[in-house]
């Protein structure tokens, strides 16, 4: 048997993620089949947006990031919050190409809730969890947002990809 260290941090993040991430989509899944797809969303984005609050905050703590109230801040912030709960098969790519922008992609049919949510037989309903997470974050930085293409479904489904971008200012 292997212990914790012989593991490795890298393989027991990837372990406590894939099963994070499973747990979310079996609670998700036991809410779709108990109260059906609208409620589903509803309460999948009241737990987000709970869960975002307190993860963000999180991550700047162990980061030890002094604000997120400036561009510069935000994106130390978000490099943060990924470093801590992205996984490897969340195969998806973000940068910041220009000050106050936020760019994102996932390769063609490659996003694990589209996967999830067309095996769950709800992907035509689904309404995207992993970026209103993304945009949750932004809102407790006190950052405001346009987002392109405006959210709804999943982008996946809808359009084939999913690639946008986020403007973003501070009040």
């Amino acid at each position: 048997m292997k212990t914790i260290e012989q593991i490795g941090i890298h393989d027991l993040k990837e372990h406590i993620i894939k099963n994070w991430m499973t747990h979310d989509a079996m609670w998700f899944f036991h809410c779709l089949q108990a109260f059906g797809i609208e409620e589903a969303n509803r309460l999948n984005k009241a737990a987000i947006k709970s869960l975002a609050a307190i993860e963000f905050r999180r991550a700047v703590q162990l980061f030890e990031i002094p604000a997120t109230n400036t561009f510069e801040g935000l994106e130390s912030a978000f490099d943060a919050a990924f470093t801590v709960s992205k996984g490897d098969f969340m195969d998806f790519s973000y940068s910041f190409p220009e000050k106050g922008l936020l760019c994102w992609e996932w390769p063609r049919n490659s996003c694990f809730a589209y996967q999830g949510m067309k095996r769950m037989g709800a992907i035509d309903r689904y309404q995207c969890g992993v970026l209103y997470r993304v945009l949750c974050w932004m809102e407790n930085a006190g950052a405001r947002c346009t987002v392109t293409p405006e959210l709804g479904g999943c982008l996946m489904h809808t359009q084939g990809k999913c690639a946008g971008r986020v403007q973003f200012s501070f009040t």
